[in-house]
């Protein structure tokens, strides 16, 4: 039994020293190697004055070196701060800011775009640079560490790590707040541990998977490759893709057996010519609803693979999960609580809704973080407390409102409805993006859509749709709106349909960004006055 997060791998390294760890690349670490490379990355750390519970930001692509960093940090009692590599050097400095970042490992060429930013930061006391030293800035009131000379002198034998327990910080991950800047979820070692462990049973994964890690690793579904490859003694894969066709090769040439993505990359990668003998045994989707055009290709072309539906929010990791076998009876499902988790469908007054009634999806269990970094404001909105369920005992827990809406049937199976803040509202109405973009997804020559409010001087809000067309094909807003309208009522239909010529715009974590969606038609209404 691990009670943190690091135990994983070096349980995995007494298990199975010589079982191959982590692949990036030509690099294949055995569990033993990944090990030695927590331990003295821990060493370093704690070497250089790092305190208990201090945070140690990680700001590079996929790679040996942000693994061993990570867990190291968790290994020496810090905090990890997995920071998306596609940020930009204001946003990677708010977050190291934000929380108060006292370590930062990143890449010397990263360390070159940061320079200018990095004044801005504090607290920040040391860089550890992976590459060519000789080419590292200076950064006159920095220390600048070359990562090899920090590990080569780290003595792992002699040092002390700061003693932590599970329900300590492990690590932060930054996600997109509804507006102004994002959010910094605090997570305890019990948080990713309990993850890990439920994720891994549902999935029924053993020693001997190989799951390809496609998604950042700043992104909670993303670190979940490692944590529950890590967890059973399975081999990670890492991988920066640039093209889909990257993911497909990756799968064939190092014999994947399980695979994660979102959305809009199960969009690219369903109609790829997937090998008749491909070893996938399971693919799992969260981060958004999978269109059903998009499932049934990836069934068809992938028919030895089980798919996983999956919901999930940063603030409790995962909620739900649809067992594939009710795929076929209830495919529109997001499933019923993962296991150690309680998942309940409340109203505004924290009473329970009937059966079909919409509620607010609310999260209870050991999966439920500590709350946001430095913000008790908004950590008072999302993370409430719950009365008793410890019968006979005067307990409270704090649960977290999850801010989507949804519903139970009869047998407990949770469907949908909308994200709250995402609601278009319309002639008096409260319409559902994802109901409208259901019926857009069922046209075939439809790769992508996304339906946003904008502001409209008589409706309130008037519905637009962005769709991009599949491969090429020919495809027009009247076509579209007339393919609508048998789907649709009234209110529900489209004020504008806009055919994009480019695929939609992805926020870090690879999802459609609705956000920039929004500001960019926000006035295509108001602006025709």
């Amino acid at each position: 039994m691990s009670d943190l997060i690091h135990d994983f791998i070096f349980r995995s390294a007494q298990r199975t020293p010589a079982a191959e760890a982590l692949v990036h690349g030509n690099r294949r670490v055995d569990y033993a190697g990944l090990a030695g490379l927590v331990r003295r990355s821990a060493a370093a750390l704690l070497a250089s004055g790092l305190e208990r519970g201090e945070r140690v930001a990680v700001y590079m692509e996929k790679n040996v070196e942000n693994v061993a960093a990570m867990f190291g940090a968790a290994a020496a009692g810090g905090v990890f701060v997995p920071v998306n590599p596609l940020l930009k050097p204001e946003q990677v400095a708010y977050i190291l800011a934000d929380c108060n970042v006292r370590v930062l490992v990143t890449t010397v060429d990263r360390l070159r775009l940061l320079a200018g930013v990095l004044p801005s930061c504090r607290d920040l006391r040391l860089v550890i640079a992976v590459g060519a030293q000789d080419t590292a800035p200076a950064v006159p009131w920095l220390e600048v560490q070359a990562w090899d000379d920090a590990l080569a002198r780290a003595r792992p034998d002699e040092a002390m790590p700061h003693r932590a327990i599970d329900t300590d910080m492990a690590a932060i991950l930054y996600t997109s707040g509804s507006t102004g800047k994002p959010k910094g979820v605090v997570l305890s070692h019990r948080n990713m541990v309990a993850g890990a462990q439920s994720v891994a049973g549902y999935l029924e994964n053993t020693p001997q998977d190989r799951i390809l890690a496609v998604l950042p690793l700043s992104f909670d579904y993303g670190l979940s490759q490692l944590t529950t490859s890590f967890h059973v003694g399975a081999t990670a894969v890492l991988i920066n893709h640039l093209l889909p066709r990257d993911v497909l090769n990756a799968v064939v040439a190092e014999r994947i057996t399980g695979l994660a993505a979102v959305p809009p990359l199960w969009i690219q990668l369903a109609p790829l010519p997937w090998p008749a003998d491909c070893t996938l045994r399971y693919l799992t989707n969260s981060g958004g609803a999978m269109q059903r055009p998009t499932l049934d290709a990836l069934r068809l072309a992938l028919p030895n693979a089980r798919p996983f539906l999956m919901y999930g929010l940063t603030e409790a990791f995962r909620s739900t999960y649809l067992p594939p076998e009710e795929l076929e009876r209830r495919p529109d499902s997001m499933g019923k609580a993962i296991p150690n988790a309680e998942v309940m469908v409340l109203r505004p007054d924290g009473s329970e809704c009937a059966p079909h009634e919409p509620g607010e999806l609310v999260h209870r269990g050991a999966l439920v973080s500590l709350g946001y970094w430095n913000d008790p404001a908004k950590t008072a909105e999302r993370f409430k407390p719950i009365g008793a369920r410890h019968y006979g005992l005067p307990l409270t827990e704090l649960a977290v409102w999850s801010g989507d809406t949804v519903r139970r049937d009869e047998e407990g199976f949770l469907y949908f409805i909308s994200r709250n803040d995402e609601m278009i509202k319309t002639s008096g109405y409260r319409v559902s993006p994802t109901e409208v973009e259901e019926v857009v997804y069922a046209r075939e020559h439809v790769a992508e859509a996304a339906a946003i409010g904008a502001a409209h001087p008589a409706l309130g809000q008037a519905i637009v749709v962005i769709a991009y067309p599949r491969d090429g094909a020919a495809l027009t807003a009247s076509d579209l709106l007339a393919a609508c309208k048998p789907h649709l009522p009234a209110y529900m239909l489209p004020q504008k349909i806009v055919i994009a010529a480019a695929p939609l715009p992805r926020n870090p974590n690879g999802k459609i960004d609705r956000k920039l969606l929004a500001t960019q038609y926000e006035s295509v209404f108001t602006e025709q006055q």
